[in-house]
């Protein structure tokens, strides 16, 4: 008797390990943001995300025209904000970046000082990510000053990913800034059904992190994003997925010091 009690045992404990590790993965709660670039800029769609009823994270240019009434509308509406901050790409016309780029021919302190008036023309932004940027994001001198803004003002910063060789997430881990990496872009390709296949490969990737984070715009891909968008939120429910404020993803990293910039 005590041969087959001291065998049952362990296959008992080794049952019961299983299951409790099958029932934490099927509750564990998957979520995904989608952050949508260039309000303050272009109008294609703007309204589409702004009365819409998806929780989009509003990535607002600064220094336009409507910087501030995007950023107001979206804030009215339960959407959170971002600073969309133009850096100098590797390739691209000039004109993209709109007023008061960074460039890497600036110094750390007229860095500093153009991110400080850029978050300040974006009223109730919580966090910062790179509109455009291939090449000042790799330029360190420019990202550290861009980094220790961020902290200054207490926001957190998404990276785009338009370079591999982006500083950011060194010089944010070194300075102690929550930072995350896009992990899709939705309308690299101009067409609701190319949004709508992008969406899927967020939700692939959402499944395997437990969080993804996709980039679309408004302006001239803006109506067939916000289209492609909606046309895939039934999968999203079906795969039990749930669309969050990017802030959401930091996983307690954003504490009250982070959540509400001054």
């Amino acid at each position: 008797m005590k041969k087959f009690t001291l065998l049952l045992m362990p296959l008992l404990f080794l049952s019961f390990d299983v299951n409790a590790a099958s029932e934490k993965n099927e509750t564990k709660e998957l979520k995904a943001a989608i952050i949508i670039d260039d309000f303050g800029g272009g109008t294609g769609g703007v309204r589409d995300f702004l009365e819409g009823d998806i929780p989009i994270t509003a990535a607002v240019m600064p220094f336009t025209e409507n910087s501030r009434e995007h950023a107001e509308w979206a804030h009215k509406n339960g959407f959170e904000v971002m600073v969309h901050l133009p850096m100098e790409p590797k390739r691209g016309k000039r004109s993209w970046l709109g007023p008061k780029p960074i460039t890497v021919d600036l110094s750390q302190r007229e860095v500093k000082q153009r991110v400080r008036e850029a978050i300040k023309s974006v009223p109730y932004a919580v966090g910062l990510n790179n509109h455009m940027g291939s090449l000042a994001v790799e330029n360190e001198e420019i990202v550290r000053a861009i980094v220790e803004v961020v902290k200054e003002k207490n926001l957190f910063i998404i990276d785009s990913g338009t370079s591999p060789g982006t500083k950011f997430p060194q010089i944010a881990k070194e300075l102690g800034v929550p930072l995350l990496k896009r992990d899709v872009f939705l309308d690299d390709i101009s067409s609701s059904t190319n949004v709508r296949k992008q969406m899927i490969r967020l939700a692939r990737v959402t499944e395997i992190k437990g969080k993804g984070i996709a980039i679309g715009h408004v302006g001239v891909t803006g109506k067939v994003c916000s289209v492609g968008i909606f046309q895939s939120m039934k999968e999203f429910e079906k795969r039990k997925i749930k669309i969050v404020p990017v802030s959401e993803l930091f996983s307690g990293e954003l504490t009250e010091k982070f959540f509400f910039p001054k």
